[in-house]
């Protein structure tokens, strides 16, 4: 099945978080990440748009992370 570039295999999503295959199931199964279902063999695909979102939300609370613990230090 041909998805083109809008959707990314969990292979490829993971390596793009940079986390394991296994950690994107985890976050299938708690609903911290959904992925597409091919209706055919029920494989995990995830949309390219999704997985940017979802870095940039990462990065968000990263940051406001970093920005907590140097305001503690201060």
């Amino acid at each position: 099945m041909s998805f083109g570039r809008k959707y990314l295999s969990i292979k490829q999503a993971s390596a793009v978080i940079g986390v394991t295959p296994l950690t994107l199931r985890n976050w299938d199964r708690d609903g911290k990440l959904s992925p597409y279902r091919n209706p055919i063999n029920n494989y995990r695909y995830y949309r390219v748009d999704q997985i940017e979102a979802f870095l940039r939300v990462m990065e968000s609370s990263r940051d406001r992370y970093r920005k907590i613990k140097i305001a503690d230090i201060s």
